[in-house]
Order: structure tokens, then C-alpha cells, then sequence
């Protein structure tokens, strides 16, 4: 007699009692006689009349060889029962293979793809496996629960079955090659397992639907009493277009049972639905609060995975704990005590989605002992924790004593609870027109000595500057490139000589030298009657002849380099103002130029930057430094309550602290917002790809493998360095070889570009050519500017401008007046650096970056010398990138980046060094379609 057991990982176990019968056909009868039955199996065998476990040599056949074994007709007299049932399990697998009820589903398997057959699943082929685990046979329990091994049985045998009843002819598509002609699919992800998986749910929509329905406890409870509170979960069946329906356990059988195998999915996809109490007369679940708390929410989101539908009760909301302040001018100020030492009182509240909590509330919040709570009839979930932390906060801290402005800024800047923001802070009185930066101020009409035409955002802007220098506390400007700030500046000079009061002092204004010129130009078209003194050159003024001539200038421009030349002669004098133009040169606050800043006297300061921060938190504390000193504490107080946890964490308490204190104090308007500006055209931004060439790709993967060989054993600084230094280096090649070899030799060899990049180049600028345009074209590195502008002066004729560093004042300032002019080039060449601010280039409406600053606001501002008023046509701005190399991994992380709350617009290069020596591979090594045909 043949015995039969089906053990999962090892297949079908075949074993007999006194020999293989004569009766059992080939093939299986064959197989079985030349078997040396090696396994070994543990099987219930009679004895005594009872049955025992016992272990007999057995012969294994794998799924394929099983699901032929099984499926041949079998001789009643020479096989048990337990194998005939396994038979007639292989045969029922087949009549569901016959009906059309399998689907394809990807496997991963010993590190590759494989495309198996699986049944569809449903309700009747559960119906059909539960009968079939309720008439197994008890030798068939040996190896384990038997619906465990009944729908391993099945899993194993479906997609051999399947193959035997299919036509062998291959298909064209590489997934059905795969499927039928048992191969690995080259092409297999994650992604497309899920989309197979997601398919075949789909197509068991017919069933009903499990939705369980979250009913809230009986009777009103106070916060105290809620982590005792029991909320009834409603297990439902819904056929499609039909309400959710509870299931009683005495019901129709088949519904039960699907709704019990449908819990039993929900149950494995959240496993904090086992092992609570139930209702004995339905199948309801019953939960304790602090698992209600969680089932909404995390559990939520594992039930959704699995298809789950979960339902809240109506009254029911999630809420975020949240802060407020609410600033009241304490007594009618006087025009000399407003601003930063004027008093106020404040109080802090406490809110709960838009509900602000009263004290008696906030008591028991303190006390709650639950993330869910009832609050005015509805239930809300929150962290109980950071309520009661804000909850004790807010208690300490309701003081209704007068203090300064100032310290009630210090104040904001240090409250601090774990998970709850500031989310609003507002003020009645003058107080309004400082925390509303000066926006519900009356606004000042531009002044009649102003040669310019205002637009409304920049008579907004003015209104600002006015009463933030009336009241004392200096401000950054930091509206984008090309918005005006300028001419903000110059019509707040205008307007202050204008009033009845005595003429206000000297305004010190300090710029880069490559913006002297502009400052010069816009003070003589739109303030003609500004005395302007230029404090520049070999021959500037010292001494008392320097003090003389500003005590008659209304506006002194000088340069950064000489402010910490000549800062005693400067800090001798004593300024209305001083005004940081393109304020990013201090953004170092440890420089000399920082340092003279900060050390010159004024009544009031200004900063101009469309730039705010470009790399680090840090910088913008430093400006802010500048404009009013000590707002933000040291570095080393700005770095623990803000850098480190937005930086590194993006921790949104410390974002919405740190932009309700900035606020008052910085007015930052954008291009792309149409509220500030409707009539300027529109930006097209995009990233174009070249291939490299063979030469590029061979110098790339030496300078690669150089790195890794270097950073094998290197640690701290010498990692860094051989990091930066390779990233150079790659952006080197990636430009031109002649660029990273610094050898002089051509641009092309035997007529072909050697450089995949300057030859896509030479494509841009012909089509902007041939449309009789103009064009920018930005690259950081001046080695490779003058190895592009000959080349690109003797491909297109005529002289191409090349602005760097280098070039003087004078020949500066003829290069922008003739590339402006309509008979000028029609090419301009700029390094990033000494080209990117200050600088108004709208008669070219095309931008190319050469190469890629990993500073997107760097490059923005770069891109800002087009795209600013004045310019006409749309700016189409190309950044060019190198396919399947670092170029290209970095541009999509960079496209990739949030910016948080519009300050930290990027990291530089320096994390690059951080990453390990794995992810530095990954990230450098080039791609295999980097090199073009």
C-alpha cells in the first residue's frame, strides 16, 4: 500500500508499507521501484489498535514531479487514503486551472524574478480550501495545521498543473516568455509584483467587502475616564452598492465564514486586532481606548494597504496641537518708545485644531492619560503628551506684566514644547505694524522727487522700510533678483528728505565692486537730487577731506573690500543709515568685511539680499546680526535652537519659532507670486543631457577609481579633501578634457567635438542664433570660459565678452552697456561668481549654465540677470548636465529637495563627504549609458 503526505518545503512524500505495489502504474511505479526512499518522514501509523507517530524512509517529489503523480489516474487498491485525498486535492486544482481562475504572479526567488501561476482566490476557493481542511485525512496532521499545509499544497501545485495544460509556443513579451517558458524575468521589480498582486485583488470585486466601523463608547465620558472606555469595532460585510452589514455569529455559514477569513487578513495586516474581547453574539471587536488610539493612527494605514476600509464615527477628528501668541500694545506709545523697547503684554494660548483650549480645559488635558480625548461633545485624537507639555508651558508663562518688545521676541525665540508649533502670533496696536511687517502701516506715497514709476508692491515695500526706520529696527530686504530693491532704497532717501523735519544724516551704502557702477547709474535716472559720494579707488578721499565730503553727501557707495580696508575712517562718522547691498558677502560672520559691518555705527540698518541663505541657516543669523544685533542670540545658542534641529531634522516647531521671529524683520517677496508681479514673462527652466565621450568616460572612471582607492583608508579632513577634490575634478571632465587636463590642447581633434557638453553648446547657441537672440552663458570655473569663448567667438564670428574676477571696473561696465545695446553681441560669457549679482542683462531672454553649482540659489541668481523687470520675453534657462554621472544623480536630488519655510535652499557639496564609502560608489560611478554612439 502507497502512503502519501504533502510537507511544505520538502513536497510530496511518498512512502509504503511492505514494498512499492505491483499494481502502480509507470511512470510513478517505476520511479517508486528504483528509489532508495532517502528521506525520512514522520507519519501516524496504526498500533495496538491506536495510532503513533512514527518515522519510515520515505522518496520526495518535487512540485512538478508531485502535480504528474497526483493527476494520473491511481489504482483504489494500491494507494491509502490519505494519498487519494492528496489526488483529489491535485484534481480540484486542476479543474480551477480548466475554469480560468489563475492569474500570473511574480516571485523573488535565489536572487532573481520568476513568473509563477497562483490561483485568483475568492470567496468559493476559500469555501473550497475550508471544506477540504475539515475532511483531511488525520495522517495528513502530522506535518502541522492542516489548512496551512492544504494552501501550501495548492500554492505549489497550481503553477505546475497550469504549465502541463498550456501551449509551449514562446510569446514575444518578456513576461509571458518567462511565464511559460520557466525563466527569469529580467526585468522583474517590486513594482511590477505589486501591480500583478493589485491586478489580481481586482478581480475578486464580485465578493463582499470587510469594512469595520469604529462606534465611540456609550454615555458621556471626561477626559479622566477615557483610557477605560471600551469603542465597539463592527466587523461588516458591504456587497457592492449596499450598506456595510454587521455579521451575527449564527447567520448565514458562508457569510460568517468569509467574514472570518476576511478578519483574519485584517488581523494579520494589524496585529493589535487579535486577542481582545468580542461581543458572544455578533463578531465585533471591542477596544480600550489607548488601541483605538492607535488603530487610527498607524492601524489605518496597514488595513488600507490590505484593502481594509476602516470608518470613524462622525464626531471625530484628528487635531495637531498648536501655539499661539497674542501681543497687545501695552500703553499708547509715544513716537520715541515704539520698536524694540517699546512695551507690550502677551499671553500664549493653547489650540487644538481651531479650537483654542480654556484654562479649565488644559487642566484636564494635563491630567488626560490618552491620545484620545473628548472635547465639547466630539472626540479628538492628539498626543496627550505634548498637550500636557504645552498645557504646563502655557500655565508658567501667562505673566500679564509689560515688557519690551524685545523681550518678548527673546521669549518667542526660546519657547520650545516637543511636537507643538507656533502657528500664529498676532498684535493690536503699533505693535501690529512691527509682527505685520508694516503692512497694516499707512502707506506712504512715492515722493514727488522720485523719477520713477512705483509699482505697487514697491510702494508696499517703501511703506515697510519707513516704519521700520521710524521705529528704529533694522530689516533685510530680500526680495528676489530683479524686483527693485534698489529703487525701494532710493525713493526711502527721497522721502525722508522730503519731510519737514531736520535733513536726515549721510547713508552709507556698501555693495560688491562689480554693482558700484549700477548704484551710480540708478541714483542719477530716478534720484537726481541725492548728492552721491563715491568712496572707491586708488585716489579716494582720507582723513578730514573724507569727513568733509560725506557731512555734504546725501548717499556714499563703497565696496566690501574697502569697508574692512578703511573701517576706522569709516566708523569715524556717524550714519543715518548703513545699507548692505547683495548682504550674502557677510554671511561669513567671522570675516573681516562681517566684522567691519557690524562695527560701524548707524541709527538705523539695512540689508539687500534676494539671497536671504544660500547654504546654511547660519548665514542668515549673520545678516540678521547686522541688522539688528543679537535678535538671534550667539552661533552657538542659534545652532541648538534652530541650524541643527531644521538642518539636520526639520523639526517644524523650531521652523514656524524661528519665521515668527524673523518676520517682523525681513520683507521677502518672489517673481513667481502674481500678486507681486503680473507683467513679467514667463520662466522656462530645463535640464539637458549630453553623452560623453570615450576620452571623457575613460578620464571620468580613472579620476573614480583614484577617489576610492584614496578614501580606503582615510579618515576626517584627508577623506573630505580627496572627495572635494574628485568632485572637481568630475565636473572638470564632464565640461571638456582639455578643461581637466590643463595640457592647451584643442577643442576637437580630426573635426570631432572631444566634449559631449560643447557640442550640445554649439547646438543651443546655433538655434538661439538663428532666431536672433541672445544668451547668457554661466560657468564656474574660468579655466573653462577661456577655453569656450574662443572657440564659440571663431565658430559663430565676432568677439564674445568674457566677465570674470579679473576683469577691471571700466571694461566691466562697457561689457553690460554693449551686450544691452541692440548692435551688441549676441553671446555674453559670465563665471558664476563674479557675474551672478548686481548685474541687469535682460537683452538675452536665454540663460545657459555650463556646469551645475550645487547652490540652486546661487544659480537662480545668476539666472535673475535675465529674468528681472524689464525683460520682455519668456527666459528659457538650460542647465546642462552629463548623462549617468554625478552631474545628473546630484541634479535630481536637487530637484528632489524641500526647501523649509524658504530658507535652507540647499546643503553646497560638503555633505557629499559624509556619505559612506558604498554610497560614494554609487553615486560617482558611471553609468552605462553615459557615453554616447
Amino acid at each position: 500500500m502507497l502512503h502519501g503526505l504533502w510537507s511544505p518545503g520538502a513536497g510530496l512524500l511518498l512512502w509504503t508499507e511492505n514494498g512499492v505495489p505491483d499494481a502502480l502504474p509507470d511512470p510513478l511505479g517505476g520511479v517508486l521501484r528504483a528509489s532508495r526512499f532517502r528521506h525520512r518522514a514522520e507519519v501516524l501509523a496504526p498500533a495496538s489498535g491506536a495510532a503513533e507517530r512514527v518515522t519510515v524512509r520515505a522518496h520526495a517529489l518535487a512540485p512538478e514531479a508531485a502535480a504528474a503523480a497526483l493527476c494520473q489516474p491511481l489504482p483504489a487498491s494500491a494507494v491509502s487514503g490519505d494519498l487519494r485525498f492528496l489526488a483529489h486535492v491535485a484534481l480540484g486544482v486542476e479543474r480551477w486551472v480548466r475554469a480560468g481562475r489563475i492569474v500570473p504572479e511574480l516571485r523573488r526567488d535565489d536572487g532573481q524574478w520568476w513568473v509563477r501561476w497562483r490561483l485568483v482566490g475568492g470567496a468559493r476557493q476559500r469555501a473550497w480550501l475550508a471544506e477540504l481542511a475539515v475532511a483531511a485525512p488525520a495522517a495528513l496532521q502530522v506535518a502541522g495545521r492542516p489548512a496551512a499545509v492544504l494552501e501550501d499544497l495548492v500554492g505549489e501545485l497550481t503553477d505546475p498543473i497550469a504549465r502541463r495544460s498550456m501551449d509551449a509556443s514562446p510569446p514575444s513579451h518578456p513576461l509571458l516568455a518567462a511565464l511559460v517558458g520557466d525563466s527569469p524575468l529580467d526585468s522583474g521589480s517590486h513594482q511590477l509584483a505589486e501591480v500583478l498582486e493589485r491586478w489580481r485583488a481586482g478581480l475578486t470585486v464580485d465578493e463582499p467587502e470587510l469594512v469595520l466601523r469604529l462606534l465611540e463608547p456609550d454615555g458621556e465620558l471626561g477626559f479622566a475616564d477615557d483610557s477605560v472606555a471600551l469603542w465597539r469595532l463592527e466587523v461588516c460585510l458591504r456587497a457592492e452598492g449596499e450598506a456595510p452589514a454587521p455579521i451575527p455569529l449564527h447567520g448565514d455559514p458562508s457569510l460568517v465564514r468569509t467574514a472570518v477569513d476576511k478578519l483574519g487578513e485584517a488581523q494579520r495586516a494589524y496585529p493589535r486586532l487579535r486577542d481582545l474581547p468580542t461581543d458572544p453574539r455578533t463578531m465585533d471587536l471591542l477596544l480600550p481606548t489607548e488601541v483605538v488610539a492607535d488603530l487610527v493612527a498607524h492601524g489605518v494605514h496597514a488595513l488600507q494597504a490590505a484593502g481594509i476600509r476602516l470608518l470613524l464615527p462622525r464626531a471625530w477628528s484628528i487635531s495637531a496641537p498648536s501655539m499661539r501668541l497674542r501681543v497687545e500694545s501695552a500703553v499708547p506709545a509715544a513716537e520715541s518708545t515704539v520698536g524694540m523697547r517699546g512695551l507690550v503684554r502677551y499671553r500664549w494660548e493653547l489650540a487644538l485644531g481651531d479650537t483654542v483650549l480654556t484654562e479649565a480645559e488644559m487642566a484636564r488635558l494635563v491630567r488626560a492619560k490618552s491620545d484620545l480625548v473628548q472635547l465639547r461633545g466630539e472626540w479628538v485624537q492628539a498626543d496627550h503628551k505634548a498637550l500636557a507639555a504645552a498645557a504646563r508651558y502655557v500655565a508658567a508663562h501667562s505673566d500679564d506684566s509689560p515688557i519690551t518688545f524685545a523681550d518678548m521676541i527673546g521669549e518667542l525665540a526660546g519657547s520650545r514644547v516637543e511636537q507643538v508649533p507656533i502657528t500664529e502670533v498676532t498684535a493690536t496696536g503699533w505693535a501690529a505694524e512691527l509682527l505685520d511687517r508694516g503692512h497694516d502701516a499707512a502707506p506712504v506715497p512715492a515722493p514727488s522727487g522720485l523719477k520713477a514709476q512705483l509699482r505697487p508692491y514697491q510702494l508696499r515695500g517703501l511703506s515697510w522700510l519707513v516704519t521700520m526706520s521710524r521705529m528704529g529696527c533694522g530689516a533685510i530686504l530680500a526680495d528676489d533678483m530683479g524686483l527693485g530693491k534698489t529703487v525701494q532704497v532710493l525713493a526711502l532717501l527721497v522721502h525722508e528728505r522730503e519731510q519737514p523735519a531736520d535733513r536726515p544724516g549721510p547713508t552709507l551704502l556698501v555693495c560688491p565692486m562689480s554693482v558700484v557702477g549700477n548704484w551710480q547709474r540708478e541714483a542719477e535716472r530716478f534720484a537726481p537730487d541725492l548728492r552721491v559720494l563715491v568712496h572707491h579707488g586708488a585716489g579716494r578721499r582720507g582723513g578730514a577731506e573724507l569727513d568733509a565730503a560725506v557731512a555734504e553727501a546725501d548717499l556714499v557707495l563703497t565696496t566690501y573690500s574697502l569697508l574692512a580696508r578703511d573701517i576706522e575712517a569709516l566708523s569715524r562718522q556717524d550714519w543715518e543709515r548703513v545699507v548692505l547691498d547683495e548682504a550674502q558677502h557677510i554671511k561669513n560672520a567671522g570675516t573681516r568685511q562681517a566684522r567691519a559691518a557690524r562695527a560701524l555705527r548707524a541709527r538705523h540698518r539695512l540689508a539687500l539680499t534676494g539671497t536671504p541663505v544660500e547654504n546654511r541657516l547660519e548665514e542668515l543669523r549673520s545678516i540678521l546680526d547686522f541688522a539688528m544685533p543679537k535678535l538671534l542670540g550667539s552661533p552657538q545658542t542659534f545652532r541648538a535652537r534652530f541650524a541643527v534641529p531644521i538642518e539636520r531634522e526639520g523639526d517644524q516647531n523650531a521652523i514656524s519659532r524661528l519665521r515668527f521671529v524673523t518676520q517682523p524683520f525681513v520683507l521677502r517677496r518672489v517673481k513667481t507670486d502674481p500678486s507681486v508681479i503680473s507683467d513679467l514673462p514667463e520662466k522656462l527652466e530645463m535640464t539637458v543631457r549630453a553623452n560623453l565621450t570615450v576620452e571623457q568616460a575613460a578620464l571620468y572612471q580613472a579620476v573614480v577609481d583614484d577617489m576610492m582607492e584614496k578614501i580606503r583608508n582615510a579618515k576626517g579632513m584627508a577623506r573630505k579633501g580627496a572627495v572635494l577634490g574628485a568632485l572637481t575634478r568630475l565636473k572638470q571632465v564632464c565640461n571638456h578634457p582639455a578643461h581637466f587636463l590643463g595640457d592647451g590642447s584643442g577643442v576637437m581633434t580630426r573635426g570631432k567635438h572631444r566634449s559631449g557638453k560643447l557640442a550640445l553648446v554649439e547646438d543651443v547657441v546655433d538655434a538661439v542664433l538663428a532666431d536672433g537672440e541672445k544668451a547668457l552663458l554661466f560657468t564656474q570655473f574660468r579655466e573653462f570660459g577661456e577655453l569656450v569663448a574662443p572657440y564659440l567667438a571663431e565658430r559663430f564670428g565676432g568677439q564674445i565678452p568674457f566677465l570674470h574676477g579679473g576683469v577691471p571696473k571700466r571694461r566691466r561696465d562697457a561689457m553690460v552697456t554693449g551686450f544691452q545695446s541692440e548692435d551688441g553681441p549676441p553671446l555674453m560669457l559670465l563665471s558664476l561668481k563674479a557675474g551672478g549679482t548686481g548685474l541687469n542683462l535682460t537683452a538675452a531672454n536665454h540663460v545657459v549654465h555650463l556646469d551645475r553649482w550645487w547652490n540652486p540659489a546661487v544659480e537662480n541668481q545668476a539666472t535673475d540677470r535675465a529674468f528681472r523687470i524689464g525683460q520682455q520675453r519668456a527666459v528659457q534657462v538650460r542647465k546642462l548636465v552629463c548623462v549617468d554621472t554625478i552631474e545628473e544623480r546630484i541634479d535630481e536630488m536637487i530637484n528632489g529637495k524641500r526647501r523649509l519655510a524658504d530658507l535652507a535652499v540647499g546643503a553646497g557639496e560638503n555633505w557629499i563627504t559624509e556619505l559612506s564609502t558604498d554610497e560614494l560608489r554609487d553615486l560617482f560611478a558611471l553609468g552605462a549609458e553615459a557615453v554616447g554612439e
